[in-house]
């Protein structure tokens, strides 16, 4: 299933800085953002629902994130 969520990671040095991170904390899922996008899109393929683990995890690390539906 595809994930859609606006964020405020607005750039690609922010994705840069994550993506250690959310590899590490989603080890077997398909992510990219489109910091480009109005929305700051981050899109997410998962078989898992991940909503309420990608929405903690960028609010701690002082981002925004809501599921796009």
């Amino acid at each position: 299933m595809i994930y859609v969520f606006k964020t405020s990671v607005k750039t690609k040095s922010q994705v840069k800085k994550l993506k250690p991170h959310i590899d590490q904390a989603l080890p077997k899922v398909k992510w990219n953002f489109d910091p480009g996008d109005c929305d700051k899109i981050l899109r997410i393929d998962s078989e898992d629902d991940i909503v309420p683990t990608i929405i903690d995890f960028l609010k701690n690390h002082n981002y925004h994130c809501e599921e796009l539906t």
